[in-house]
């Protein structure tokens, strides 16, 4: 059973969400966090060492990321990967809404999105590491990386936004739309009627 459904850290988390859209974050305490999630303030602490950490909890994301990345087929480009890795990421997150609720309650409140930048950084660091296991020097391991989570990221807004959409898809067009706006576009004849009935002896030498 997914850990946010029925367990103690997984009401710990629903119960700090609903408390800071609803009194914002900076007035709401771990032992109304507790409270609400029907626990001691103690048991809080068991599963995050501050208010901050509790819509952070977990590495899931990074290990899976890690993992796929690492098992990939030698034949592949790094980024092609990383790409195959963002595809198969769906089926380790939570309820979409609740995802979506979680991004504006940390968009609202400047302590949460400063969190949220340092996991994605952890994040980051541990898949160049990864891709530097299969031979890429550690800077174009960077580069590689940030390319690849601003797909992650265009693709992973859309997916909250819209209900019918897999992951999977969202990524390969975020990845499509990439390609196209750096593939220089063939350039085509200008038209133009004058130029095709005039000889080139016509210009001046």
């Amino acid at each position: 059973m997914p850990r946010w459904e029925s367990d103690a850290q997984g009401r710990l988390e629903r119960a700090a969400l609903e408390l800071f859209e609803r009194q914002g974050f900076e007035r709401t305490s771990v032992a109304q966090i507790a409270g609400a999630a029907g626990l001691k303030e103690r048991s809080f602490y068991r599963y995050f060492p501050d208010k901050r950490e509790v819509l952070f909890a977990g590495n899931e994301l990074e290990a899976h990321l890690v993992a796929q990345v690492e098992a990939a087929d030698p034949g592949l480009t790094p980024i092609e990967a990383l790409l195959a890795a963002l595809r198969a990421t769906e089926e380790i997150f939570g309820p979409r809404e609740f995802l979506l609720r979680r991004a504006r309650v940390i968009a609202a409140n400047p302590a949460l999105a400063e969190r949220d930048l340092i996991k994605l950084a952890d994040i980051a660091d541990a898949l160049a590491r990864a891709i530097e296991r299969r031979g890429v020097e550690p800077g174009k391991a960077r580069f590689i990386i940030d390319v690849v989570l601003a797909i992650h990221r265009r693709a992973t807004s859309r997916w909250l936004a819209d209900p019918e959409a897999t992951l999977s898809r969202l990524v390969a067009e975020a990845t499509a739309e990439l390609r196209e706006a750096v593939t220089p576009q063939s350039r085509q004849p200008a038209e133009s009627t004058a130029t095709e009935q005039e000889p080139i002896s016509n210009f001046p030498p």
